[in-house]
């Protein structure tokens, strides 16, 4: 999963980033149709989100991909992306989600089998991925502003060599690399 500061610079290159979504039955992805009243063809993904969230309360998950050339096929590079806008967007709802991909789609439904602590697992983990900060620990943050600049390097550092052992090449690293999307490995 992308960090915020990721998602913003992706963005600022690609502005019109848009997707294929479609609202599906639980059970009937045999019968996805993309001309069906549940499709929404060429949309942003926030925008989305917001005005059909009653259709995953309702138990529908949501299938997600990208189209060129009147091909439906998933850029699976940009999953971490989509998760991270995904989770971001839905975070004042607090409601657990489960992320699967399924015919060249990303597919998310909400977890009914989550309880209140899982929510709030579930959000703090995504919380910590993308943003790499503990919010819900006190840090001391030294008051000199060169001592805490260095202060919140040596945390960073820590947390991205956390996650790297956790989540492997999955993770993507940086909140203070200012090109982390072009940086080269």
């Amino acid at each position: 999963m992308w960090t915020n500061k990721q998602v913003w610079e992706y963005e600022q290159i690609h502005e019109e980033i848009k997707f294929d979504a479609l609202y599906v039955q639980p059970g009937n992805n045999k019968e996805i149709s993309w001309k069906s009243k549940l499709a929404y063809p060429n949309s942003n993904i926030r925008d989305i989100l917001i005005g059909t969230f009653d259709y995953l309360l309702d138990g529908y998950e949501l299938w997600i991909t990208n189209s060129k050339n009147n091909q439906r096929k998933l850029d699976t590079s940009l999953i971490p992306y989509l998760m991270a806008v995904i989770v971001d967007t839905m975070i004042d709802e607090e409601i657990c989600l489960k992320f699967r991909e399924e015919q060249d789609c990303l597919v998310i439904s909400i977890d009914t089998q989550a309880d209140v602590i899982d929510c709030k697992e579930f959000f703090e983990e995504f919380y910590h991925l993308a943003t790499g900060f503990n919010f819900d620990v006190n840090t001391g943050i030294p008051e000199d502003e060169t001592e805490a600049e260095i202060y919140l390097t040596r945390l960073q550092e820590e947390f991205d060599e956390k996650m790297k052992a956790n989540l492997g090449d999955r993770y993507l690293p940086g909140n203070n690399d200012p090109d982390s999307i072009h940086a080269k490995e």
